[in-house]
C-alpha cells in the first residue's frame, strides 16, 4: 500500500545546503509548516547522525503553524573530490484528538499512516576570490560599525555635558600644566643647587689637602734633624770613650 503524500510543507523541498568553509559549525535551516487543520507530529532524521546536530529533532506542529527546524554540520576535512551521500528524512503523521504521549503515538502508528520527505546535502565550498571578498566585507563591517559606535559614544558624551562642566574640565587642564611647569622649574633649580654644592665641596677639599701635604712635609723635616743631633750626640761620645 501507498505511503500517503506529505501534508507538511517543506523549506527548502529537496537539499539542504551547507556553505563552506568547513573549519567549523555550519548551519542551515529547514522550515516546516502546518497548513492543515489538525496537528502534526513529525521527527528529522538523517544517515549521518555523528556529523549533524538537529534541534528540534522531533515534536508537533500545531495546525496552521511552522516550525524552524537548526540542522548544524559539525566542522570536518573537506575534500572536492567526495560527492556528499547524507540524506535527511522528515517523517510525519497526523496527531489524534486526544493524543497525550507523543511517543506511544509512534510506536501505534500503522506504516500507511506515516508520511516521509527525503532531502540530500549538498557541500558549496566557495572559490578562493569569494572567500577574500567575503573576509574584506567582514573586517569593513567590522571597522565601520566601530568608528560608528565611537563617534556615537563621543556624541553622547559631548551632549551629556553642559557649558558650566566644559568649563570645569578646561580650567582643570590648565591648572594641571600650571602644576607639571611648576615642578619641572623645582627640578632645574634642585639640579643647579647640587651643581653649586658639589664645586664648593671640590674647592674646600683643595686647599686641605695642601695644608696636609705642608704638614707631613714639616713632620719629615723634623725627623732628619733629630736624627742628625742623635748621631752628632753618639760621635761625641765615642769619641770621648777612645781618647
Amino acid at each position: 500500500m501507498a505511503r500517503p503524500e506529505q501534508v507538511l510543507l517543506l523549506e527548502p523541498q529537496h537539499e539542504l545546503r551547507f556553505r563552506g568553509p568547513f573549519t567549523d559549525v555550519v548551519t542551515t535551516t529547514l522550515k516546516l509548516a502546518n497548513p492543515t487543520d489538525r496537528n502534526v507530529c513529525f521527527k528529522v532524521k538523517t544517515t549521518a547522525p555523528r556529523r549533524y546536530c538537529v534541534r528540534p529533532n522531533s515534536g508537533v506542529i500545531d495546525a496552521g503553524t511552522s516550525i524552524n527546524v537548526s540542522v548544524m554540520l559539525q566542522p570536518f576535512d573537506y575534500d572536492p573530490n567526495e560527492k556528499s551521500k547524507h540524506k535527511f528524512m522528515v517523517q510525519s503523521l497526523l496527531a489524534p484528538p486526544d493524543m497525550t504521549d507523543t511517543e506511544g503515538v509512534w510506536k501505534d502508528a500503522k506504516p500507511e499512516d506515516l508520511m516521509d520527505s527525503k532531502l540530500r546535502c549538498v557541500f558549496d565550498m566557495p572559490a578562493e576570490n569569494e572567500k577574500t571578498h567575503e573576509m574584506e566585507s567582514n573586517k569593513i563591517s567590522a571597522s565601520l560599525s566601530k568608528s560608528e559606535s565611537s563617534t556615537l559614544s563621543m556624541k553622547s558624551m559631548a551632549s551629556s555635558l553642559d557649558d558650566g562642566e566644559v568649563k570645569k574640565i578646561m580650567e582643570e587642564c590648565k591648572r594641571l600644566q600650571t602644576e607639571v611647569q611648576r615642578l619641572r622649574e623645582e627640578n632645574k633649580q634642585i639640579r643647579e643647587d647640587d651643581g653649586l654644592r658639589m664645586r664648593k665641596s671640590t674647592a674646600m677639599t683643595a686647599p686641605h689637602s695642601s695644608s696636609a701635604m705642608r704638614v707631613k712635609e714639616e713632620g719629615l723635616s723634623t725627623r732628619v734633624i733629630a736624627l742628625i743631633v742623635l748621631f752628632f750626640v753618639v760621635g761625641v761620645i765615642v769619641g770621648k770613650l777612645a781618647l
